[in-house]
């Protein structure tokens, strides 16, 4: 089951400016985000669930207390709940209505063949791959794809550096660095790197018009303390352009799209050990570390409250779909990976469980270990957001 803990380690990459607002605003939209990513991974479980002939008591729109019950249809209660959260599915725990025609033999979850519950479990993170893809084929649809041009923007110039001795301002569009393309950002630190100390030119776009620099990569130190041995002192990212397309493009690209950062994602899963430790230390957390409920918010709140909120709202959506996606599948107890593990173990015993007691043990283990890790993370966005730093970096 899609559990708070699972989404506190959800790494998101995804860049966007600081900004205030009306914090109701930002948990409205949060929860709207939650509740929708949840519902779906668990419409996942449920309708495979049905499909595999395995009894549902319940299907849960928000978690316990119950606020009412919406209707009953085919032995499954429908019901809407008072915790905002997401929602549930309530598997039957006994083997009643097993020679129903509606539910086979199969009857309960847990009496279920192996592979039929592995495909119950896949079914919740595999729905949010498909949310995700939904999401950005409307969005490409809609807006266009996002094509580089080959150009870095400059977002920000840090104080006392050699970007701002060289002239550097916002909104300058990096075109070439010592006579090198830069629509592969690898290049700025390599420049920076091999030309410590000695001055390189730079071309950037300012105001329609082409504008040569000078600038001598040297050390340099953020606002953050953090010190760089050769570099410019300047955030960046690449200048896009939307390129309008035809739906079926739009859907295609909103396929790869998807595909694309879920490779990213779990090149990212490599660093996830170091950014869980580095919650120890006293020093800000970096970009792209993971956050909780309360971290969730506020990028929330951060996204749609920048021009283009809207289109921002849903790409946020879509990117933490597909963390869910990935989380999900990984073998931590008590998430869906360690469920689909116990059952293949099983199917490859030939039908011999793993001790119900043993395999509780570490189910719950499992989740008292996320819940610490949530609480610690949530402690992690909370000083955070005393320090007002920005969830989603400055760019």
């Amino acid at each position: 089951m899609l559990t708070l803990a699972s989404i506190a380690a959800a790494p998101v990459q995804q860049a966007a400016e600081q900004s205030g607002g009306n914090p109701l605003v930002a948990i409205g939209a949060f929860l709207l985000m939650l509740g929708l990513l949840v519902v779906i991974h668990e419409l996942g479980h449920f309708l495979t669930a049905i499909w595999m002939g395995i009894k549902v008591d319940e299907f849960g729109i928000g978690f316990p207390p119950r606020m009412l019950t919406l209707f009953k249809r085919n032995g499954v209660t429908y019901t809407l709940n008072w915790l905002p959260l997401g929602g549930f599915v309530r598997f039957a725990q006994t083997s009643e209505g097993a020679s129903d025609p509606l539910y086979g033999a199969g009857g309960t979850l847990a009496a279920a063949p192996p592979w039929r519950r592995i495909l119950v479990m896949v079914a919740g993170p595999l729905m949010n791959l498909l949310l995700a893809m939904l999401i950005f084929a409307v969005l490409f649809s809609a807006l266009g794809v996002p094509t580089p041009t080959g150009a870095q923007a400059i977002s920000q110039v840090f104080p006392d550096t050699p970007a701002a001795q060289a002239g550097f301002r916002p909104g300058d569009e990096l075109r070439a660095l010592d006579g090198r393309s830069v629509e592969n950002p690898a290049v700025i630190g390599e420049v920076a790197r091999a030309n410590r100390g000695t001055p390189v030119t730079a071309t950037v776009l300012r105001d329609g018009a082409e504008v040569t620099l000078v600038v001598v990569p040297g050390p340099w130190t953020s606002p953050e303390g953090k010190s760089f041995d050769s570099g410019f002192g300047f955030s960046y990212g690449p200048v896009v352009e939307q390129v309008q397309v035809g739906p079926l493009a739009a859907a295609w690209r909103g396929v790869t799209y998807s595909l694309e950062l879920t490779g990213r994602m779990v090149k990212a899963l490599a660093g996830l050990p170091a950014s869980i430790l580095g919650l120890f230390s006293p020093e800000p957390s970096p970009e792209g570390g993971p956050i909780g409920p309360v971290g969730i918010a506020r990028a929330t709140g951060e996204v749609i409250q920048q021009p283009g909120g809207f289109a921002a709202f849903w790409n946020l959506a879509a990117v933490l779909s597909l963390n869910l996606f990935l989380l999900n599948l990984l073998p931590i107890p008590a998430l869906d990976g360690s469920h689909i593990i116990f059952a293949l173990v099983e199917w490859l015993r030939g039908g011999k469980k793993v001790p119900p007691e043993k395999e509780a043990l570490v189910h719950a283990i499992g989740f008292a270990a996320l819940m610490g890790l949530m609480v610690l993370i949530t402690v992690n966005d909370v000083l955070n957001a005393i320090r007002g730093l920005p969830v989603l970096g400055g760019g």
